[in-house]
């Protein structure tokens, strides 16, 4: 089965998500009995590889505020890949934190492969696409499923989707958090995520966080913007053994991916957490308060 590794790239990085429909990020904490945004920081670290052989690199930070949020990533093949196909990319996405929910505002994506660069970039106002861009513009291709203004309405980026706000005050690592589904626009393809609890394992990273986190099934469901003859979409689709494990991140009711397994028809690929460091911050109306 010749099942491109770009096709695999454009969709791990929603995979990654895990779920948590539109308003995600964010929680609420209780200061002298009177409810204030949460605030809180990741420094992350991963590893890729794929068949137990290490494929790539990757560093993510996720900044909470009480009314702004903001995320970064970058990654670069390592390892035997680093020999065959040096690659590299960088994304990052911002937005607002309103009424405890995250509201995304632009989202940026630009990947390299040998001498070619691709670079994604969205924007979006109360969940709706209002541009989107893909340079340099892909050729037209009739075998691909047309992505309408419909499509374009109730959804959020990839980097925003990556990370799970947990609503209400009980346990954020309750099951319940992992039954979630999640629309999404990645500026090529409009998919959906959904997500269903597997287990609860506890893991340790080289540097930071040990301690419990949620083991979540995940599901494909393509929308529009893909081909169905595609074999790498096809494979998505009838995957049933996807797995994300979360984790949280302190100070906030934000969980955040830990480790990631996706089978191939090669072996398993895999992101995991070396490095898992996360900080609460005190709330800006706090630190004004004193």
């Amino acid at each position: 089965m010749n099942i491109s590794s770009r096709h695999f790239a454009n969709v791990i990085p929603a995979v990654i998500r895990y779920a948590g429909l539109g308003g995600l990020l964010a929680g609420a904490a209780v200061l002298t009995a009177a409810p204030v945004a949460a605030q809180g920081k990741l420094d992350a670290r991963y590893e890729a590889s794929l068949a137990g052989i290490e494929v790539g690199k990757g560093a993510w930070v996720i900044q909470v505020d009480d009314d702004f949020y903001s995320a970064s990533a970058t990654g670069t093949t390592s390892g035997v890949m680093q020999a065959f196909s040096g690659g590299h990319g960088r994304g990052e996405a911002q937005g607002r934190v309103i009424n405890g929910q995250l509201v995304p505002g632009n989202y940026m994506a630009s990947i390299t492969g040998g001498k070619k660069t691709e670079t994604i970039r969205i924007t979006l106002a109360n969940g709706n696409v209002k541009e989107s861009s893909i340079e340099p513009e892909p050729p037209p291709d009739d075998d691909r499923i047309p992505v309408t203004d419909a499509h374009r309405r109730g959804v959020i980026d990839p980097m925003t989707a990556s990370f799970l706000r947990v609503p209400g005050t009980g346990d954020v690592l309750s099951p319940d958090s992992c039954r979630v589904s999640t629309p999404i626009f990645d500026g090529r393809m409009r998919y959906d995520l959904r997500m269903e609890y597997k287990r609860t394992e506890t893991v340790k990273a080289e540097k930071g966080y040990r301690g419990p986190a949620l083991v979540c099934a995940v599901y494909f469901n393509p929308v529009s913007g893909y081909i169905p003859d595609r074999a790498a979409i096809k494979y998505l689709i009838k995957q049933r053994d996807m797995e994300v494990w979360l984790a949280p991140i302190a100070g906030t009711r934000v969980l955040a991916p830990f480790r990631l397994k996706i089978p191939t028809p090669v072996g398993n690929a895999m992101l995991e957490a070396t490095q898992f460091i996360s900080q609460a911050t005190p709330p800006k109306s706090a630190s004004r308060a004193q």
